[in-house]
């Protein structure tokens, strides 16, 4: 059958223009020519649509296969067509004339596939119209969606286990990117195709490189990352809000690069142009919420960045999996932070889901900040999620090629505890290390934290790093944030026996990025060293945060001039600066000081 002009390998040549399967590809198309049901785990670029496609053009009777993804269906279809298969859909976007027409080339079998939105398979007349067509195959695609553990959940995949019972004798094969040991025992059991063989291929995507690194200015990193790595190529960009993807794709485009923004809040035919813009235009980036690329098949994504930390490892994969598709290098590259954090689990604890999800969805989260922090090989860990084995460091990740520096957080983790316990496990990160730092604010003096043991006790450790000692902490399961009391850190049972001092603990040290001097209205004086007016920026920057105000609102532009002019000594010498009043030398003095005097004594 192998030289045989109906063979699958011969199609596969013959049609397709690759010269031979990559495993397991082979075994699955001969266990659906064969009448068998399949479940697919297989990565992003492997060749999952193969599997159904030879199939369907082998067997007697049309393959159906079910998309979610409409805006998707045409260059599928034109790409099929291309090749000389024949090939249509149909979905709310066609006129009824031209649905009448694919409904009649269906039932006169004329087809050899036929692309459906789940919606569209649901309706009556649909089922009706297939009952009285020859169907080849059912292919059930992005078959993760059926699972309410996995991260694209759609309602209208729970119908689809009506295929088995509807038409019993038609072979079905589902197929998925990614899917952990939960959401494919759901599947399995949505569809009813527990008695299918299964198969997975490995996870590994070697051709992409895992860069992950800590937020600090969200704009200036992502610049730098695109002028060095991807001054001109095709990739997407993921955030968390609608808001933020509309603001990040105009700023770049103010930057010089061609970017378009992707969000459920844009109209169905603004959201279809710019993702068939995407698909077709050279060197275009997409700033999306979730909601953009799956099933995307531009081949030439070069890279995949995350403004803000997705909710689990397999919304991780199967985002950065839209990258390289064509085995050429490519780059996943991420920046989080603590408030990331924050924000998902809120967003969490606000959903309409039962107990049991949250708690699932929390775990995930958890494993996904685990990712983050690790200091051994991303890819190991990463493949690991997934119950797969790399033997060895993969050397193509952050942590392979730039080893994180570490150092003994024992005695900072044991003092950062200790501070949550004694203020009641009600104060979150940023009244945590004014306490430990010693801070003299309103706050402090308010509860009476100045008489705490704690107090004072990590002044030897700057801000920044007490931030990074409390994310570690978070992300490693000794402490939690408690979201009824606004972000309050609360201590977790794990945290015991490093308290009793029976547990020591290494941190990972982060390394401040190199500063990129931006843009201002006005020019810097050529004496203003600009490291230091950067340190203060970002000071005026998370205080501004903390009280919800704009930086200028705590010092304007000029008076951190002024600062950096005059470097005063003392908090005397600090007041004489423009714009800083008593109120403010008292509440935001030592923090500005700090900076300055660390700014000399380098």
């Amino acid at each position: 059958m192998e030289n045989d002009s109906s063979s699958p390998r011969h199609i596969l040549q013959s049609v397709f223009g690759f010269s031979d399967f990559r495993a397991p590809q082979n075994e699955i198309i001969d266990t659906i020519i064969e009448g068998g049901d399949a479940l697919v785990l297989m990565p992003t670029g492997g060749g999952k649509s193969l599997c159904y496609q030879i199939p369907a053009i082998i067997r007697e009777g049309c393959g159906v296969v079910i998309s979610p993804l409409i805006a998707l269906m045409q260059d599928q279809v034109s790409a099929m067509q291309l090749l000389g298969v024949k090939v249509a859909f149909l979905n709310s976007t066609l006129d009824p004339r031209t649905a009448q027409e694919i409904a009649k080339a269906l039932q006169n079998d004329e087809l050899d596939l036929l692309y459906i939105a789940p919606e569209r398979l649901n309706q009556e007349r649909t089922l009706q119209l297939l009952s009285q067509s020859k169907i080849a195959l059912f292919a059930i695609d992005e078959a993760h969606c059926v699972s309410q553990w996995g991260h694209d959940f759609r309602t209208d995949y729970l119908k689809l286990s009506m295929l088995h019972e509807l038409f019993p004798q038609i072979p079905r094969i589902a197929l998925t990117a990614t899917a952990d040991a939960r959401t494919k025992e759901e599947i399995l059991f949505r569809l009813q195709l527990q008695d299918a063989r299964q198969f997975i291929a490995g996870f590994d995507r070697p051709n992409i490189r895992y860069r992950i690194t800590l937020k600090q200015n969200a704009k200036t990193q992502l610049l730098k990352f695109l002028k060095l790595d991807h001054p001109s190529d095709a990739g997407i960009i993921y955030c968390l809000s609608r808001k933020k993807t509309e603001d990040i794709a105009d700023w770049l485009r103010g930057q010089g690069f061609n970017a378009l923004p992707y969000h459920a809040g844009l109209s169905s035919q603004t959201r279809s142009n710019h993702q068939a813009r995407f698909l077709r235009e050279e060197g275009l980036i997409i700033v999306a919420t979730i909601a953009f690329g799956m099933g995307i098949d531009k081949p030439d994504v070069r890279f995949v960045a995350h403004l803000d930390l997705p909710k689990t490892i397999e919304s991780y994969y199967q985002e950065t999996g839209r990258a390289g598709r064509d085995g050429q290098p490519a780059n996943a590259w991420m920046i989080y932070g603590l408030q990331d954090v924050i924000k998902l689990r809120q967003m969490m604890e606000d959903s309409d889901g039962s107990e049991e999800h949250k708690r699932a969805e929390q775990h995930r989260l958890n494993a996904m900040l685990g990712l983050c922090e690790i200091t051994s090989c991303r890819r190991q860990t990463l493949l690991s999620y997934f119950g797969e084995d790399l033997e060895q460091p993969c050397g193509n990740c952050d942590s392979c090629l730039e080893p994180v520096e570490t150092w003994d957080g024992t005695e900072a983790a044991r003092m950062a505890l200790s501070a949550a316990y004694r203020t009641e496990q009600r104060f979150g990160v940023n009244h945590l290390i004014d306490v430990l730092r010693e801070s003299n604010s309103d706050k402090i003096f308010q509860f009476g934290h100045q008489k705490l043991p704690s107090y004072g006790i990590g002044k030897g450790i700057d801000s920044n790093q007490w931030r990074s000692v409390f994310r570690q902490l978070v992300a490693r399961g000794y402490m939690s944030v408690d979201l009824e009391r606004y972000g309050a850190l609360r201590l977790e049972e794990k945290c015991r026996p490093l308290l009793r001092g029976e547990a020591s603990i290494q941190l990972r040290r982060d390394i401040k990025q190199k500063t990129v001097r931006r843009q201002t209205k006005t020019p810097l004086a050529s004496e203003i060293d600009v490291a230091l007016w950067e340190a203060l920026r970002e000071c005026r920057r998370l205080f501004a945060e903390e009280l919800g105000v704009p930086p200028y609102v705590i010092f304007h532009d000029s008076s951190l001039q002024e600062m950096c002019i005059m470097l005063p000594r003392d908090i005397q010498e600090f007041g004489l600066i423009n714009g800083v009043g008593e109120r403010k030398m008292e509440k935001y003095g030592p923090a500005f000081m700090h900076i300055i005097a660390e700014h000399l004594a380098a």
